[in-house]
């Protein structure tokens, strides 16, 4: 049997409908931002090789997105998810995922999770994804949790790992220098956590 990934995207959300059409009249946009865009996420599966299946849903509306209706859409995957599954969320997927996993019992075993840039409570326009005070649910239905977090992020605040670590101490905290939002290309380190978890 294959190890699973679900890869969670990341997205916008706003606290108001105002402040979500403010943000599409303002909003600039290049010849570069109308092309495809391929990141680490794109080319997981082929870095991970045969051994993984790794399933990246599209969720609802990323460009103003509402927990209620991600929450919807990720339970639609449940009957395809494995034992010993591994999550990983990127940007308000990470986000996500750690709320979903501290306000519900997830149905199977969580091998590992992943939040790759996550925001916090503390970054502004996160819309109905507020975490709530504890995350403890999380560390009992995950076996390891990693998070990544690079020091230029212009996004999401590099201060919001320390609210993740305090309130997930068993967290593995992943610093780098130079990785912005990580939206690059390759992602050489996650790959390795990925087949050594």
């Amino acid at each position: 049997m294959k190890n699973q990934v679900i890869v969670i995207h990341g997205g916008d959300s706003f606290n108001t409908y105002d402040e979500y059409l403010n943000f599409l009249k303002n909003f600039e946009i290049s010849i570069e931002y109308l092309r495809p865009r391929r990141d680490w996420k794109s080319f997981l599966s082929d870095a991970l090789g045969a051994e993984y299946d790794v399933l990246s849903p599209v969720m609802p509306n990323k460009t103003n997105a509402k927990f209620a209706e991600w929450k919807i859409w990720f339970e639609k995957i449940f009957p395809f998810v494995e034992e010993g599954v591994i999550f990983i969320g990127h940007s308000l997927g990470g986000m996500f995922l750690a709320k979903y996993l501290s306000e519900n019992k997830f149905s199977k075993r969580v091998g590992a999770l992943f939040l790759v840039a996550a925001p916090h409570n503390n970054s502004g326009e996160i819309g109905d994804f507020v975490l709530p005070n504890s995350l403890d649910r999380i560390s009992k239905q995950v076996s390891k949790i990693y998070l990544f977090y690079s020091k230029d992020d212009k996004v999401v605040p590099f201060v919001e790992h320390e609210a993740y670590k305090k309130q997930l101490p068993n967290a593995h905290v992943l610093v780098f220098e130079d990785r912005g939002h990580f939206n690059q290309l390759e992602f050489p380190e996650i790959v390795n956590l990925i087949k050594t978890t």
